[in-house]
């Protein structure tokens, strides 16, 4: 677990996210896909989880991709899918802090 003031490094890349501490190496490498129900615009997975979901999904549920080709696609979805991420590699269970990101 990150503590207040660690500082982490996210390479944002168009099939995989890796998220690096500083000290500790690379934390995370995730691939860079959410799921989300359409009707609500809920996120319902991320990263291996919205991987797995490709193709076996209901109607409703759909896993993307947030960047293509190099670029965000999707914003909203992007956010999401970093707010995961950090909250991940900081194991942040309703605290609230702010790692620095590079």
């Amino acid at each position: 677990m990150l503590g207040l003031g660690d500082r982490l490094g996210i390479d944002l890349g168009t099939s995989n996210i890796v998220v690096y501490a500083w000290r500790r190496g690379i934390v995370i490498r995730e691939p860079s896909v959410v799921a989300i129900d359409q009707r609500t615009r809920e996120v319902r997975a991320v990263g291996q989880q919205a991987q797995a979901m490709l193709g076996r999904t209901p109607g409703s549920i759909v896993a993307t991709r947030p960047l293509r080709d190099g670029v965000i696609a999707d914003y909203s979805m992007t956010r999401e899918m970093l707010a995961y991420l950090i909250r991940k590699a900081c194991g942040i269970r309703g605290r609230i802090f702010r790692p620095l990101v590079v």
